[in-house]
């Protein structure tokens, strides 16, 4: 199917979607101006699989010019459980690492979405978004893998949130757009739109999780960063 005739059949989906209500979704902007709503996407080769409701569409990557986090927040997130996708690789991690296991459930859904072969239009992949340079120092083989991306992905959100004394507005925001541009900016949150709504996201829908379960915020208790507090 031509870009053009994919592009007319989806914006019939990208509206569907917008009846469709909570779920989250990024916007795929491509060359022509069109922007589709999608609800998950990989990239395989030289070409981008978008997931949509109602169907799947494939895209040449050279007509993608960017992918854009959609701000759509769940009325109340719902905390980690044991039916949750990836759950037990989840605890593992949090309590190999000390970081709570609802943060990292919370960052994973803004992420990939839970999808462990997601592929950013950065680079960035698998569950937890890890770069491949991070991976490497990180120590992993398969950066598509559930349990060894969760493991490494909060291995370094540990070392951020320890560099950034349990902070978790700049441990997110170094997660997201690297330390060195924390830094630059005098150890505030970078000034991208990208970087602000991701912690945003993150922040809230965390701050919500642990108000519901009567658990002080993130903003009230630094310790409640840590796992089991």
């Amino acid at each position: 199917m031509r870009v053009r005739e994919m592009v007319l059949a989806s914006a019939g989906l990208a509206t569907m979607w917008l009846c469709a209500g909570s779920a989250r979704a990024e916007y795929v902007v491509l060359r022509s101006g069109a922007r589709l709503s999608v609800t998950s996407y990989e990239l395989r080769g030289d070409k981008y699989r978008l997931q949509m409701v109602g169907g799947v569409a494939e895209v040449p990557a050279a007509e993608v010019l960017g992918i854009e986090p959609q701000d759509v927040f769940d009325p109340l997130p719902k905390p980690l459980t044991d039916t949750a996708p990836f759950s037990e690789i989840i605890r593992q991690a949090s309590s190999r690492y000390g970081v709570d296991a609802n943060l990292i459930h919370c960052l994973i859904a803004v992420e990939s979405n839970f999808n462990p072969k997601a592929v950013s239009r950065r680079n960035a992949r698998g569950l937890m978004q890890i770069m491949p340079k991070t991976a490497t120092h990180l120590g992993v083989k398969n950066i598509f893998d559930p349990q060894e991306n969760v493991d490494a992905g909060t291995r370094y959100l540990r070392e951020m949130l320890a560099r950034y004394n349990n902070d978790l507005t700049l441990a997110l925001a170094a997660y997201n757009a690297g330390p060195d541009k924390v830094e630059r900016y005098g150890r505030r949150v970078p000034p991208y739109a990208e970087t602000r709504l991701y912690v945003q996201r993150i922040s809230r829908n965390y701050a919500k999780i642990r108000s519901a379960s009567g658990q002080p915020t993130a903003e009230d208790s630094a310790a409640g960063l840590v796992a089991g507090q």
